[in-house]
C-alpha cells in the first residue's frame, strides 16, 4: 500500500471516528442519567420553636397553622436542568432528594409537594419521584404526627399562541402516595418537550456546548445533559381516546385542554387538587387572555379548581387593572393602545424607541411618526417576541413598559384579565337553565422554585440560589442575536427567525417565593388535605405570618374559605401576628442532620431559624368583590381594592380587628370578602423589579434592571423594602332572598 493510499485510509478512519464520537456525544451515549439522589434519613428533633406549636387560634379550638409549599421543581424539569449547567453558572444537578432535604432541614416546612413539568418526565423519572416521595415520608416519623408531609404531584404546563388556545399552568397534587393509589403516568399538556420542533439544542448547539467546556468535569455535565435530552426524544405518545388504565405504563400521556385533563384525572379516580398558577405572567400569556373562556368550558369549577396560587417567586397575580396590552377596534382588529398615567404598553414604547432613533438620524417628523405607527402594528403580531422587531434594543430602553406600576411585586407583563380578582368577579351566563357558573377559589402561595428548594422566602438572601433569577439567562447566546440599532422596525422573519420571550428583562421579576398556610386539626396528611379541600388556607409572600379571618355574624364563627347564605349584615373578625425575625445561620437540627458541605450547598448555610421577636403588622386591608349579576357588568367596577383599611395597633403581639358591611342588605347581591395582613416594610430580593427612576409626574424615566448578566454583580441580591403580606382565602357570602323570592340573577340572561 503506497503512502497516498495510507493517508486516504487514515483520513477516512479519522473522519469516521470523529463522526462516531459526535454521534455518541450529542445523543447522550457518553452521559449518565440523573438519579433521584439520596435522602438524609434523620427526622427533625423536637425543637418546640421550629415545630411552632404556638400557632393555634387566639380564640381557641383545635386547629393550628402549618406552613408548606405546593410548587417545587427539581432538575428532572427541563428548565431547571438548563439553569444547573455551567453556561448559566449553575450549581449542578438538584434531584428530588435535594428538595426533600431542603424542605426538612433548610426551610423547616410542615408539608410540601414536588411538581416537575410533566411534558418532559420519563417513565423512569416518574417512578423514581414516586419512590423518593415515599422515602421522604418514611423519614418523617410517626405518620399520625410526622415532622413533615410530602405530597406527590406534577405540573401541567400549557402555553397557547393566542387567547383562544391558551389555558396556562396548573399543578396537580395527589393526596395519596402508595403505588396502587397514584396514576401510572403524569399527564402532560402536549406530547413534545419542544412543540413545533422548536428544540434549541440541535446537533450544532450540542457540539458548541461540549466544545466550550473548560474541563473534564464540565464536559461530563454536558454529556449528561445530552442523555437527558435524548431520553425525552425517545418518549412515545399514548394512543388517544383510550381509558387511562388501559394505556401502556411507559407511554407519554397528554391532555391539550383543562377539560381533558380533569376528565383523565377523574378517570383515574384518585383524590387530587388542580391548582392554577402564574396566570397573569405575560412572559408566556398572550395579550387578551382572560378567565372567561376557561370558566365557560368548566363543568364544575369548584370541584376541579378549588384553589389558586396567588403569589410565587415569579410574582403576584392577585390584582386587576383596567388597562390592556392590546385592544380591539370596532372591526375586531388588534390595536396598540396609547399610554396612560399608570401604564405604558410595550407596543407603544417600541414605536417610541424607533421614533427617537428616526428623529436622531435626521428624518422628518412625519416620516418618524409613520415608522412609529408601523412599529406598533408590527409589534402586536408577535405575542412574546416583539423585542426582536426593534433591532439592537437594550433592556434599559424599554423603561417600565408592559409592567403594572402600582401592583405589589407583580408578575412580568401583567395580564389583568387573568388575575385572581378578575376571575372572582366574573360569572358565566351561557346556560339560562342553570345557576351561572363562577370561581370560588381559596388562595395559597408557593415558590415555583426551579432549584429543588421548596420555600426559599424564609430569608431574603442569595438571589442566585434562592430565586429563579438564573432563568433570565435562558435566552440565546449574545453572539447569535447581536443586532445593529436601526431607525426602523423589522419583522421576525427579517430578524433571522429569532423568537421567544425577553429572558433578560424577565430576570428582574423573580423573588424568593411564597408559602401556603393551612388551619389543620393535626400534622398528619389527611388533616392537611382536609384543610386544603375546605379552603381553610391562605397564602403569604414568604414570611410565616399568622392569620385568621372569620365571619362572626349572629354569633356563629365561619372560617376563611366558607360559603354562607344570609341576608343579615355580615360581620367579620381578623387576627394577625407577624412572622418571627430570623437569626443568622441554621438551627441545631440542621447541623445534626447535614454535613457542613451539604448544608452549604443546599441551604447556603442559612436556614429557617426564628428568634424571639416577631415583625409588626402594619394594617389589615379588606377587599370586597360583588360578582356579576349579568354578563354586561364591567368586572372592574365590582372589585373594591381596598374596600376597607384597618390600622393594626401591634406592639409585637399582633392585633385583632373587626368590620362589617352595612351596605350588604341594601345591595341585595352576593359578595365575597378577603383580607391582606401587611407587615412593616423590610428588604426583599427584587423588591423593586426594574428599579425605576421617576419624574415629578410619576413616570418612569430610567431603569436599573436586576438582571443576571455582567451588569448586575453576582452577589447583588437587589434588595428593596416591601410590605410582606398574607392573603386570606375569601369568605363567600351569598345573599338569601328567601324561598321563592326573585334573585338579582333572575334577569341575568
Amino acid at each position: 500500500m503506497n503512502l497516498t493510499r495510507c493517508l486516504q485510509v487514515l483520513c477516512v478512519s479519522v473522519f469516521f471516528a470523529v463522526g462516531v464520537w459526535i454521534y455518541l456525544a450529542t445523543t447522550g451515549f457518553l452521559g449518565e442519567r440523573q438519579s433521584a439522589g439520596t435522602l438524609e434519613p434523620h427526622p427533625r428533633g423536637p425543637d418546640a420553636r421550629l415545630r411552632l406549636e404556638q400557632n393555634y387560634s387566639p380564640i381557641g379550638g383545635d386547629k393550628q397553622i402549618l406552613f408548606g409549599d405546593l410548587h417545587a421543581h427539581t432538575t428532572y424539569s427541563f428548565d431547571a436542568y438548563n439553569i444547573s449547567l455551567p453556561m448559566y453558572q449553575g450549581e449542578g444537578s438538584h434531584p428530588p432528594a435535594d428538595a426533600c432535604d431542603f424542605a426538612r432541614y433548610c426551610a423547616v416546612l410542615d408539608f410540601w409537594s414536588i411538581n416537575d413539568h410533566a411534558e418532559g418526565l420519563t417513565t423512569a423519572q416518574w417512578s423514581q419521584t414516586r419512590d423518593m416521595v415515599r422515602q421522604c415520608n418514611a423519614a418523617a416519623g410517626d405518620p399520625d404526627n410526622p415532622d413533615m408531609v410530602t405530597f406527590l404531584g406534577w405540573e401541567w404546563t400549557q402555553i397557547g399562541d393566542t387567547p383562544a388556545e391558551h389555558y396556562g399552568h396548573k399543578n396537580i397534587i395527589l393526596r395519596d402516595t402508595a403505588e396502587e393509589d397514584v396514576p401510572t403516568r403524569p399527564i402532560a399538556s402536549r406530547e413534545q418537550l419542544f412543540p413545533g420542533g422548536a428544540d434549541p439544542y440541535g446537533t450544532m448547539m450540542r457540539l458548541i456546548l461540549i466544545a466550550g467546556a473548560r474541563n473534564r468535569e464540565e464536559r461530563q455535565r454536558y454529556f449528561d445533559f445530552m442523555r437527558f435530552l435524548q431520553d425525552r426524544d425517545e418518549l412515545i405518545p399514548c394512543a388517544a381516546g383510550e381509558p387511562v388504565r388501559d394505556l401502556p405504563f411507559d407511554c407519554q400521556e397528554s391532555a391539550s385542554t383543562p377539560s381533558e385533563l380533569f376528565a383523565k384525572m377523574d378517570d383515574w379516580g384518585f383524590p387530587y387538587l388542580a391548582i392554577p398558577h402564574g396566570n397573569t405572567w405575560g412572559f408566556y400569556t398572550p395579550p387578551g387572555s382572560s378567565w372567561d373562556k376557561q370558566l365557560a368550558e368548566h363543568t364544575s369549577p369548584d370541584l376541579h379548581e378549588p384553589l389558586i396560587e396567588v403569589f410565587s417567586g415569579h410574582g403576584n397575580i392577585e390584582e386587576y387593572r383596567p388597562w390592556r396590552a392590546v385592544v380591539q377596534d370596532n372591526q375586531g382588529d388588534a390595536q396598540c393602545p396609547p399610554p396612560g398615567s399608570d401604564y405604558l404598553p410595550e407596543c407603544w414604547r417600541a414605536g417610541e424607541i424607533i421614533r427617537e432613533r428616526c428623529l436622531a438620524s435626521g428624518e422628518s417628523v412625519a416620516q418618524c411618526d409613520r415608522r412609529a405607527a408601523g412599529t406598533r402594528a408590527n409589534f402586536i403580531l408577535t405575542k412574546d417576541s416583539g423585542h426582536w422587531t426593534v433591532p439592537g434594543v437594550q433592556v434599559e430602553d424599554w423603561l417600565d413598559a408592559g409592567q403594572c406600576r402600582d401592583c405589589y411585586m407583580p408578575a412580568y407583563n401583567h395580564r389583568p384579565m387573568m388575575s385572581v380578582q378578575y376571575g372572582l368577579a366574573i360569572r358565566n351566563f351561557d346556560n339560562p337553565a342553570v345557576t351561572p357558573k363562577r370561581f370560588r377559589w381559596g388562595m395559597i402561595g408557593s415558590s415555583d422554585v426551579h432549584t429543588a428548594r421548596p420555600c426559599t422566602g424564609y430569608k431574603e438572601v442569595m438571589r442566585r440560589k434562592m430565586s429563579d433569577a438564573a432563568l433570565g439567562l435562558l435566552g440565546p447566546p449574545a453572539f447569535l442575536v447581536e443586532q445593529e440599532p436601526k431607525p426602523d422596525f423589522i419583522t421576525l422573519q427579517e430578524a433571522g427567525g429569532l423568537a421567544g420571550p425577553y429572558f433578560e428583562r424577565f430576570a428582574s421579576f423573580f423573588g424568593t417565593g411564597g408559602l401556603v398556610a393551612v388551619h389543620a386539626t393535626g400534622r398528619d396528611r389527611q388533616s392537611v388535605w382536609n384543610a386544603l379541600q375546605r379552603k381553610e388556607v391562605y397564602g403569604t409572600s414568604g414570611d410565616r405570618i399568622l392569620l385568621w379571618f372569620d365571619l362572626v355574624s349572629e354569633g356563629v364563627r365561619q372560617p376563611m374559605g366558607s360559603v354562607v347564605t344570609q341576608s343579615v349584615i355580615p360581620e367579620f373578625e381578623v387576627n394577625a401576628l407577624g412572622a418571627f425575625e430570623q437569626k443568622d445561620g441554621c438551627p441545631a437540627d440542621s447541623h445534626r442532620a447535614l454535613s457542613q458541605d451539604r448544608l452549604e450547598r443546599l441551604c447556603g448555610a442559612q436556614c429557617y431559624f426564628p428568634g424571639d421577636r416577631r415583625k409588626r403588622i402594619d394594617r389589615i386591608e379588606v377587599v370586597r368583590i360583588q360578582p356579576q349579576v349579568n354578563a354586561f357588568e364591567d368586572a372592574g367596577s365590582l372589585i373594591e381594592d381596598p374596600w376597607r383599611v384597618l390600622p393594626c395597633d401591634d406592639e409585637g403581639n399582633g392585633c385583632t380587628v373587626r368590620f362589617s358591611d352595612p351596605e350588604y342588605r341594601g345591595a341585595g347581591r352576593d359578595a365575597l370578602y378577603y383580607v391582606r395582613a401587611l407587615q412593616v416594610a423590610s428588604p426583599a430580593v427584587n423588591g423593586e423589579n426594574l428599579r425605576c427612576e421617576y419624574d415629578e409626574a410619576g413616570q418612569c424615566i430610567a431603569v436599573s434592571p436586576c438582571s443576571v448578566n455582567e451588569a448586575t454583580a453576582y452577589d447583588d441580591d437587589c434588595l428593596a423594602d416591601v410590605e410582606e403580606r398574607a392573603w386570606s382565602s375569601p369568605i363567600f357570602v351569598d345573599y338569601d332572598h328567601g324561598e321563592g323570592a326573585p334573585s338579582a340573577l333572575t334577569d341575568a340572561h
